[in-house]
């Protein structure tokens, strides 16, 4: 998104501004809410991407009023500004952009499960409307139930209804088919948005162009060519105050058939015949479709004891609040992959995810299978370095590639080099949370970064024998601070490979 924008901070050119709509946010009071929503509101206004016809509604079961939500809000996207851990990056907020957003928003207090509050929620909405599900994964099927049954899906000629589903989406495969039933029975698959903020980020987005944009990697991007194929989402942060969530969930619930099926499937996907939302999110699919379930011999769960984490001295997870004492939650995964079709059948796909690690990354790295070494015998070449394509997204956002070069002198020796690309380096970074350009394609009605119901349980799918295998099976440790338990590296050793080490540069 890069428009001008007019002295009225609407957008002159380029990307238009979305069409006017109201957006009702359940959930008003929670923290993605305060932590994302809002954040990301305030920079599709500062872009010019949002209509003056927008509106917000936050729905929410405490007391408040239209002043009372506009002012706690409004002290929360202030306190950002102080705060440097935050996802929202701002040393001041603009009153103007601020201020749009604000005098928009309106409170309405409603008990999610009582049909009373989709009446009194009815006499307030009218025309296109996006409804955001910011709410615990219990409430998901019973709101869009009754907004079913209050007649507030019903689209018109001129109007939208649609809705925006957070994850978790189910909490394995027959949970995730139930509420898809569920839902499903309400409105039409093309109106629900399921959302995984990984999507929002630009190099992911980014991957597709990567790919497709680019004549000399399609051809190579098949088992031909390609050994193998890492896909890390590392982070240094423990379960904080979250092990409530966290004890039933678990890093491979948490982390695996949403977020890094969605890596998978964008780096390993087939071309699709044009960038139309169900083109894409078909390939997508198929892909998913295509993993072959994963055995528990190809997986590891771990689980982070006490360490020091950037010089700090950080607890183990068992000593977390809320977390029980002998808990076997994994914190922890790694997997190994197969993928079942002709492009990809016998490259292994590696996945790790984890927290309190050595450094926070995530990336793809496309690790090519190396070359003849006939020509190099009778040189002072004793290897060749493997190349390496590492697709960085957070926190950096760019690319590296590992190529071998000649040494300068007489004789032939060869060097290792890395040859990389910095996004800020080039372009503008405009401010982003991750869910602005999420938002604003919801309400386009592009459903390109959204999940469909096939995808979603598919990757389900995928990961349910290691949910049942799981359930009563004990956890590898590993020391807060470090790359994750040793069995996590033996499990590329029996294939002769080894994680790329984290905490260095790509």
């Amino acid at each position: 998104m890069d428009p001008t924008v007019t002295p009225s901070g609407r957008a002159a050119c380029g990307t238009q501004a979305a069409p006017p709509c109201t957006l009702v946010i359940f959930g008003a009071a929670g923290d993605l809410t305060k932590r994302l929503l809002m954040p990301a509101l305030y920079n599709l206004s500062s872009a010019g991407l949002l209509a003056d016809g927008f509106k917000i509604l936050g729905v929410d079961h405490n007391d408040n009023t239209d002043e009372g939500l506009r002012t706690d809000l409004t002290q929360t996207m202030d306190s950002f500004t102080k705060d440097k851990t935050s996802e929202f990056h701002a040393d001041r907020i603009d009153p103007k952009a601020w201020g749009f957003v604000r005098e928009r928003i309106h409170f309405l207090k409603g008990d999610f499960e009582d049909p009373a509050s989709y009446a009194a929620l009815k006499d307030r909405i009218g025309g296109s409307v996006v409804f955001y599900l910011a709410v615990a994964a219990r409430f998901f099927g019973s709101i869009v139930e009754q907004l079913g049954q209050a007649g507030l899906l019903a689209q018109t000629e001129g109007a939208f209804r649609r809705v925006v589903i957070e994850k978790p989406f189910g909490s394995d495969l027959a949970s995730a088919q139930a509420l898809n039933a569920r839902i499903l029975k309400q409105a039409d698959e093309s109106q629900f948005f399921r959302i995984d903020h990984f999507l929002g980020k630009e190099t992911v987005q980014s991957l597709m162009a990567l790919r497709f944009a680019n004549g000399m990697l399609e051809p190579v991007w098949r088992r031909e060519y390609v050994d193998h194929v890492q896909i890390t989402a590392a982070e240094t942060i423990g379960v904080e105050e979250r092990g409530a969530f966290y004890e039933p969930t678990g890093a491979l619930r948490d982390m695996v058939p949403n977020h890094l099926f969605q890596l998978l499937c964008m780096v390993a996907m087939e071309p699709p015949n044009s960038f139309d939302a169900e083109a894409v999110r078909t390939e997508k699919a198929k892909l998913a479709e295509a993993v072959r379930p994963i055995e528990p011999g190809d997986a590891v769960r771990g689980q982070y004891v006490a360490g020091t984490e950037q010089g700090q001295a950080v607890p183990a997870y068992r000593d977390e609040p809320h977390v029980a004492r002998d808990s076997r939650t994994e914190t922890y995964v790694a997997l190994k992959l197969s993928i079942e079709n002709w492009r990809w059948a016998g490259v292994p796909f590696y996945l790790r995810t984890g927290k309190r690690m050595t450094d926070r990354l995530t990336e793809i790295a496309i690790h090519f299978k190396p070359p003849p070494f006939h020509l190099f015998r009778e040189t002072e070449v004793t290897e060749l370095a493997p190349n390496v394509m590492r697709l960085t997204i957070d926190p950096e956002q760019g690319s590296s590639t590992i190529l071998n070069v000649k040494r300068p002198g007489p004789k032939m020796e060869l060097g290792s080099v890395a040859t990389r690309f910095h996004y800020a380096d080039f372009f503008q970074e405009k401010p982003n949370v991750g869910y602005e350009t999420l938002i604003y394609d919801c309400m386009v009605g592009d459903a390109t970064l959204f999940q469909r119901a096939d995808n979603i349980e598919a990757g389900w799918a995928a990961v349910d024998p290691l949910l049942k295998a799981w359930a009563n099976a004990d956890v590898a440790f590993y020391a807060a601070g470090t790359d994750g338990p040793k069995e996590a590296d033996d499990l590329l050793a029996r294939d002769g490979r080894r994680w790329l080490p984290l905490g260095q540069e790509p």
